[in-house]
């Protein structure tokens, strides 16, 4: 079975990528697993190049393949942050500071203009700089004036999906895992795990 390294720390957002990715025939693993890993600098200009940057560094540390994911939120009228920046927008990298902040950028900003997305790329490596395949999703909405649920991370509590007209962390997250940026993004992923493994088992076979 092919192992699969997961190049996040963030614990949440691990378990949510472990949860879609289920179901392919692949051992998960995640940078828990491996105290010593590097910590890898998110200083791309876009969500692509941060995504190579963790699943490249990852897949040749580890000489595994590896799934680098970088995702946020772009709001329209704030010109697209808080973007690659979504996580330390408010400086700590807490998530309630960051929904915080991000109402106070659009007080007084009317319902009509309040749109937003959320984007995820996901890339996987193999080692020796390899990029075996990039994966994009994106997923729109709005952004409402509070905070309401309690499911989800990040600027979940204050997306509101057009599809249910509930934020994102009052929606189940088995629902959420069927329909956000990442599950779009990770059911391309599916594919391209697919045909690698697939590859990997015709080399056997030969």
């Amino acid at each position: 079975m092919i192992s699969l390294l997961l190049a996040s720390r963030n614990k949440k957002k691990s378990a949510e990528l472990q949860a879609i990715l289920s179901g392919l025939p692949v051992r998960i693993l995640s940078l828990p697993d491996f105290p010593g890993a590097p910590e890898v600098i998110e200083d791309g200009k876009t969500f692509r190049e941060n995504a190579a940057k963790k699943a490249v560094t990852l897949a040749d540390w580890s000489g595994l393949l590896a799934l680098g994911e970088d995702s946020g939120l772009c709001v329209d009228v704030l010109g697209g942050e808080p973007g690659i920046y979504s996580a330390r927008y408010a400086g700590s990298g807490n998530d309630l500071a960051n929904c915080e902040k991000l109402l106070e950028a659009l007080k007084g900003v009317p319902p009509e203009k309040r749109t937003a997305a959320f984007h995820c790329t996901v890339v996987i490596a193999s080692p020796g700089n390899k990029i075996v395949g990039v994966c994009e999703g994106k997923y729109s909405g709005t952004i409402a004036s509070d905070l309401r649920g309690s499911f989800g991370f990040g600027y979940d509590p204050v997306f509101i999906d057009p599809s249910s007209g509930k934020r994102f962390a009052e929606l189940e997250p088995e629902f959420k895992n069927q329909i956000s940026h990442r599950a779009i993004a990770l059911a391309k992923t599916k594919d391209v795990l697919r045909s690698y493994i697939d590859l990997a088992k015709s080399n056997v076979d030969k």
